[in-house]
């Protein structure tokens, strides 16, 4: 199968599954309304999920380069995390150049590095360390963990939501205590 055709069956999914999700967060609709500026309703999560699939897919077409670049996008109400590692600081821009003019992009947070990809064993070792930092955020009494989300590369923990103050606080010390974790990134808008 050539690499265009994989390229093809990979969008597919991709639209299947968050076509999934947005059937999941309709379903879920009636639970989460309200004007707490924190709790994300179904329709943001969708958009949040289509600004991930529309960034990702504009910064790939943008410039052939970035075939053999890691470029992880994640959108939190609209607030764009660019991270992983790209060949050149021109790169670098252009990603988050791409990624501001999405449809519903509020602001762009570049994290990228110059420098190959990591490892598929620094990948895995990024995935365990969000699934503790997750699991401390959960058990811990004080940090409403649904207002969280946890992106780990190359050992650096990022935590994005619209959370109090003494929230992100707690999410921070919690973070702090998970072995592995060698830098943690705040970006938190505060709903104080």
């Amino acid at each position: 199968m050539d690499t265009k055709r994989v390229h093809s069956v990979i969008r597919t999914a991709r639209l299947l599954a968050l076509s999934f999700v947005f059937a999941a967060a309709l379903c879920a609709c009636a639970m989460f309304t309200g004007d707490d500026p924190g709790v994300r309703t179904p329709p943001t999560v969708w958009a949040d999920n289509m600004i991930e699939y529309h960034a990702d897919e504009a910064i790939k077409a943008s410039d052939p380069r970035f075939e053999s670049a890691h470029v992880v996008v994640v959108s939190h109400s609209g607030i764009v995390l660019l991270v992983g590692e790209v060949e050149s600081e021109d790169l670098k821009a252009k990603a988050a150049e791409v990624a501001q003019g999405v449809e519903n992009v509020r602001s762009v947070h570049n994290e990228l590095t110059i420098g190959g990809p990591i490892s598929l064993v620094s990948r895995s070792n990024d995935s365990w360390l969000t699934t503790k930092v997750k699991t401390k955020l959960i058990a811990h009494g004080a940090i409403d963990s649904t207002r969280i989300d946890v992106t780990t590369e190359n050992g650096v923990v990022y935590l994005m939501g619209t959370v109090p103050q003494d929230q992100a606080r707690y999410a921070v010390e919690v973070t702090q205590t998970v072995y592995g974790v060698e830098k943690i990134v705040k970006v938190f808008e505060y709903t104080d």
